[in-house]
């Protein structure tokens, strides 16, 4: 069995929070040759992940825009953090040594002369500096802030670092895994019992309620993600909040959750029917279930994101041809509800031992409607594996 499959856990045993040094000591020894591999002098980050991947410093006041939080990660030495007065002392209670801070909130120089200053010392007045630029990325400070810090830093090249990036954060330490795993273990529990729970009458806004309530009792952190919805013999909606519609016989439920354990996410869905399964709704159910063990085989290194795309699809057409409207059968998984890369036909990515992706088919029902299946594996050294529970055969089913 493979290392990373060693370590995951095992019954309710709850994995340490944080990471002990050596982690970070990793992701930066791995970044830094990435840097050189690509002619940097840094790196010049500003989005949370981004700047937990290499700290550790884990809080909801991202959620705050007021202030901007600034990374940089020089192409030797530890990473110097320049960051808002109110976060000095939970980054210096983090690995790193270096953290410089103004006082916020300032609009007038929101941090950009000490930043600037700090990139001329750390990184050189003639620096090559990567920033992520590319898809799934932004930059998390005003624009007008950034223009003042190129225009206070005329010898410095921006680049885009993009790849450095996403190559670091798509590939899964075991301590990583192990989170997921703790998620989709905590989850997984909480969709086996949830039918016992629910019952025809009840709104989506209460079941979406009595579900978050459960993953919280059982040791998820928080469920950050939840959507789905009920409908006849399936839905028409699956990214909208929940509506006071009732259930009733004949409906299809679809969970879909983001739910979070120290700071990683597991994402998964689970199908339901009230009353009874109509037989339309089963024949897509079972060849989703179909379609995720084909992606689920073909999951291994040296396979490409296109292969797993092309195994599922292939399942699909048998019944169902043609596409949902989705775009895409999965995605990647970590410290982002959806991270990279992404399942579909151009996709060409090569999975590696250690990354950790969603499988998602779907597919598309008479009058509109569809039905959705997730589940989240890990890439092995000889293949993968399901972090979540297998789903049941057949369709569970809700007394009415």
């Amino acid at each position: 069995m493979s290392k990373i499959l060693d370590q995951l856990p095992a019954g309710e045993n709850s994995p340490a929070r944080g990471f002990a040094v050596p982690e970070f000591q990793a992701r930066l020894a791995r970044a830094q040759a990435a840097i050189a591999d690509a002619g940097l002098d840094g790196l010049f980050l500003t989005t949370e992940p981004e700047i937990r991947y290499f700290t550790g410093f884990l809080t909801r006041f991202w959620l705050s825009p007021t202030r901007p939080w600034f990374l940089l990660v020089p192409s030797t030495g530890k990473p110097v953090a320049v960051v808002p007065a109110i976060g000095r002392e939970c980054l210096l209670n983090t690995w790193l040594d270096d953290v410089r801070s103004w006082d916020s909130p300032q609009p007038e120089d929101e941090g950009v002369s000490l930043l600037a200053a700090t990139m001329r010392e750390v990184l050189g007045d003639n620096a090559r500096i990567g920033i992520p630029e590319g898809p799934e990325t932004h930059l998390r400070m005003p624009l007008g802030d950034f223009r003042r810090l190129r225009a206070a830093l005329p010898n410095v090249e921006f680049t885009d670092a993009t790849a450095v990036i996403r190559t670091l954060r798509m590939v899964k330490s075991a301590a990583e895994v192990k989170k997921i795993a703790h998620a989709c273990a905590i989850v997984s529990d909480v969709f086996d019992a949830l039918p016992a729970m629910l019952s025809a009458g009840m709104s989506e806004i209460e079941i979406f309620r009595r579900f978050k309530i459960v993953c919280l009792e059982r040791g998820i952190d928080d469920v950050d993600y939840l959507v789905g919805g009920a409908g006849p013999g399936g839905y028409t909606d699956i990214i909208s909040p929940p509506s006071p519609r009732r259930a009733g016989a004949g409906d299809i439920l679809m969970l879909d959750t983001g739910a979070i354990f120290d700071g990683y996410f597991c994402d998964f869905d689970r199908n339901f029917a009230f009353g009874h399964a109509p037989a339309e709704a089963e024949k897509a159910y079972a060849a989703l279930l179909e379609a995720t063990g084909a992606g689920l085989q073909s999951a291994r290194p040296g396979a490409t994101c296109a292969d797993l795309y092309r195994a599922m699809q292939s399942v699909l057409d048998k019944d169902f041809p043609g596409g949902s409207g989705v775009g895409r059968m999965g995605h990647g998984l970590g410290m982002q509800l959806t991270e990279w890369p992404s399942i579909t036909l151009r996709d060409e990515t090569v999975l590696q031992p250690g990354m950790v992706l969603t499988l998602e088919p779907s597919v598309e029902l008479t009058d509109g409607r569809m039905m959705v299946h997730e589940d989240n594996l890990v890439v092995t050294a000889d293949g993968s594996a399901l972090l979540t529970r297998q789903a049941p055969e057949s369709l569970p089913v809700i007394p009415v």
